[in-house]
């Protein structure tokens, strides 16, 4: 029997090694980072309200949305992908619905945050974050779920750093590694240093968070392991890509040419939406295929 996507992911967090962790934002792209060869991934609530509503990471997507999307996402691939709870959509049992929800949906882990709701991205303005029992209760009640029987991790973020400072993120994470947290995620650390002290004043294993014009550094994945981080998120990385692809080829197709030079090879586009797959599975049961 194949392991759970929770023992998997555990697994690869007891490596020493940082794992380069991709984000996601539809059953596509979970694909392509797994075809890539990357051995987990991310559903990112930024990318998702984008993708799938058109709308900014601001507290707009719902939970059921949301716990949908994951769905997709979780069985079109076979590696473990944590999945963006936000502020887990409630009071602290709408916190436990929401852990047993992405369990029931695939994921390996469900990351549960301290932000005053609505919540929004951790690298824009106006994000404010809830006092420390209500932060802490949250946690509780995400570790509650996991030990009543969901298999799944808890990825427990802080977002203090923006409005209450270094010393208080610090302070509400070894809180959270106290409770039960089994991954720790202090966001938005704007220096090197202040990524040091992170991983080296809060026990525990650590994610950063990588935002290509975000507050903290894009530093190196070696250096990142050095430091001690033992995953490195890249949420929008992807979809930031693809938005520019389809700009240029929206531009070049406004002029009256067609853009060639951007496009995959026919082949290679039926081979990554999965056609070679099916066809091989087809062909065991009805015969030979036709061309």
């Amino acid at each position: 029997m194949q392991a759970s996507p929770a023992a998997r992911l555990r697994e690869l967090l007891a490596k020493p090694e940082l794992q380069v962790m991709p984000c996601c934002f539809d059953a596509l792209s979970a694909r392509l980072i797994e075809e890539a060869g990357f051995p987990l991934s991310f559903m990112s609530g930024f990318a998702v309200s984008a993708a799938k509503i058109g709308a900014p990471d601001t507290g707009l997507i719902s939970y059921g949305e949301m716990v949908d999307q994951g769905r997709d996402i979780c069985s079109a691939v076979s590696i473990p992908v944590i999945g963006d709870g936000d502020t887990g959509y409630g009071n602290a049992l709408n916190v436990k619905r929401t852990v047993q929800g992405y369990a029931q949906a695939g994921f390996a882990a469900v990351m549960i945050e301290d932000q005053l709701a609505p919540k929004r991205c951790g690298h824009t303005k106006g994000k404010m974050v809830v006092d420390r029992d209500t932060a802490y209760s949250r946690i509780e009640a995400a570790v509650d779920a996991r030990n009543e029987g969901v298999d799944i991790l808890i990825l427990a973020r802080t977002d203090a750093r923006h409005t209450k400072g270094l010393d208080e993120a610090l302070d509400r994470a070894r809180q959270f590694s106290q409770i039960g947290a089994d991954i720790l995620f202090v966001e938005a650390p704007r220096t090197e240093e202040e990524m040091r002290r992170v991983c080296g004043e809060v026990p525990g294993v650590h994610m950063a968070n990588l935002v290509e014009g975000g507050a903290t550094p894009l530093l190196p994945p070696e250096l990142l392991q050095d430091i001690g981080y033992r995953v490195a998120a890249y949420p929008l990385t992807l979809l930031s890509a693809a938005m520019k692809a389809m700009t240029d080829a929206l531009a070049e197709m406004k002029t009256g040419r067609h853009p060639d030079a951007q496009l995959l090879e026919f082949g290679d586009l039926r081979r990554l939406v999965g056609f070679d797959a099916y066809y091989d599975a087809e062909s065991r049961y009805a015969g030979a295929r036709e061309d």
